[in-house]
């Protein structure tokens, strides 16, 4: 919100404020306490300048940019938006600012997040801010793949043509997890003519795609794909989700996407099934990926090293969706995106 009361800080010596410089299926909104009325602004921490710029300024919000080096900001955190990658060392940083309330992070993935937080802390992921990128991101490799991108690279300088390559026209896609990102895909895949069934965790209907089928048809489905785009979350239920079963079911020359987390699909048996399967993965198990690994050699697999979300379309996306949080703290109006707490 322009104008009103908006300080922005750096973090100087001793921990003390220095001034300076100045979409989607969300979850449902739950009502957070706000702050202190008696309290001057609500304080956020922003873990780059960069981001808090582009927040720019909220009525009634104190920000201090802090990157987790050197002492974090004195007093109470209302809310705190860490580096968008979330790895152990950076959410430890949590447990460094007092009296932390909100944490909201600038992915939607949250798997690991959780049980590094201390009781009390609502955590806010966020959805819809990486739809339209990581979608653009699969159909890239869903097309690169099926046309022969990535063996047409390697033979550079030497002019082959004698392989009829599959189009994105008339196969079969499987969207597997038709959340806001799956629906974006959608979207993007049936005007291009493919045949999409999506998959979710209960059958329902949709008025994109038509009948949303359930995760327990998801064996009986298998067999008659051209592609399956994994996008589901990480959890107990879906670790190996694609594994050596489930992948035996996939008919010979069909194309696994990974754009979910790495381990939703099973590296081992990745490695058996390359040469009859194809994959492109955006993510991988472990990650990064080790070089000498052998997902690198294995033919038929495309890697992206975790890039489907990183474009210029997420700085004003999160910056929106923070300081929509922002004015929501301020407010006391129940904060979007909720994932715990």
């Amino acid at each position: 919100m322009a104008g009103g009361r908006h300080r922005s800080y750096d973090v100087g010596r001793g921990g003390r404020l220095r001034q300076g410089g100045r979409e989607r299926r969300a979850h449902r909104p739950v009502p957070v306490p706000p702050p202190d009325r008696w309290s001057t602004a609500v304080k956020a921490v922003i873990s780059s300048r960069t981001l808090a710029d582009a927040v720019g300024p909220v009525d009634g919000v104190e920000v201090a940019v802090w990157n987790g080096d050197g002492p974090p900001p004195e007093g109470d955190v209302d809310l705190w938006v860490p580096h968008y990658a979330t790895s152990a060392g950076v959410l430890d940083q949590a447990g460094r600012l007092q009296g932390l309330k909100v944490v909201q992070l600038q992915s939607a993935g949250y798997d690991g997040v959780l049980e590094r937080l201390r009781v009390g802390v609502t955590l806010c992921n966020a959805s819809g801010v990486h739809d339209d990128a990581t979608a653009e991101h699969a159909v890239g490799l869903v097309l690169a793949s099926l046309r022969g991108i990535p063996e047409a690279v390697r033979s550079h300088g030497h002019w082959e043509t004698d392989k009829m390559r599959r189009s994105l026209a008339d196969s079969r896609v499987m969207v597997l997890g038709y959340g806001s990102i799956g629906r974006a895909l959608a979207e993007r895949l049936l005007p291009m003519k493919a045949v999409v069934t999506a998959v979710a965790t209960r059958e329902r209907d949709d008025d994109l795609v038509g009948r949303v089928r359930g995760i327990d048809e998801l064996h009986s489905l298998l067999p008659d794909q051209d592609v399956v785009v994994a996008l589901v979350p990480l959890s107990d239920a879906t670790r190996g989700l694609l594994g050596a079963e489930t992948l035996a079911l996939l008919p010979d020359g069909a194309l696994v996407v990974n754009v979910a987390r790495g381990p939703v699909v099973d590296t081992e048996a990745v490695l058996r099934e390359a040469g009859r399967l194809r994959f492109a993965l955006d993510v991988t198990d472990p990650e990064p990926l080790p070089d000498g690994h052998p997902l690198w050699d294995a033919p038929g697999v495309l890697i992206t090293p975790h890039i489907a979300g990183g474009t210029t379309a997420m700085l004003p996306r999160i910056a929106a969706l923070v300081r929509d949080q922002l004015r929501r703290r301020a407010t006391g109006e129940p904060l979007v995106n909720v994932v715990s707490g």
